[in-house]
């Protein structure tokens, strides 16, 4: 798979494919998988720059409140997609969002 981009936003797309089908995690959670906890901006900058969103998942990086944040297709998309994975996995119901 060819994702452009330099060093820090290939680290940033390999963390987002770490987020397991049917979770979700928050920027901030992001930035500690990735060691670097004061680049939360940066990281999602770099998520909204994601040209292969279904395959790398950034749909699944929520704010750390819960709320729904930024997503290049629109929230409504990320909802959908959220909402779809929820319904296809084994994961507790309200643990997503």
């Amino acid at each position: 798979m060819h994702t452009p981009g330099n060093d820090f936003s290939q680290s940033v797309w390999k963390t987002l494919q770490q987020i397991p089908y049917g979770k979700t995690c928050s920027y901030k959670e992001q930035a500690e998988m990735m060691n670097n906890p004061k680049a939360i901006r940066a990281i999602a900058s770099t998520n909204g720059r994601n040209r292969l969103a279904i395959i790398v998942p950034c749909h699944r990086v929520i704010g750390s409140d819960g709320k729904m944040t930024g997503y290049a297709a629109g929230i409504d998309k990320k909802k959908w997609l959220l909402q779809f994975e929820r319904n296809n996995s084994e994961i507790e119901d309200g643990y997503l969002f």
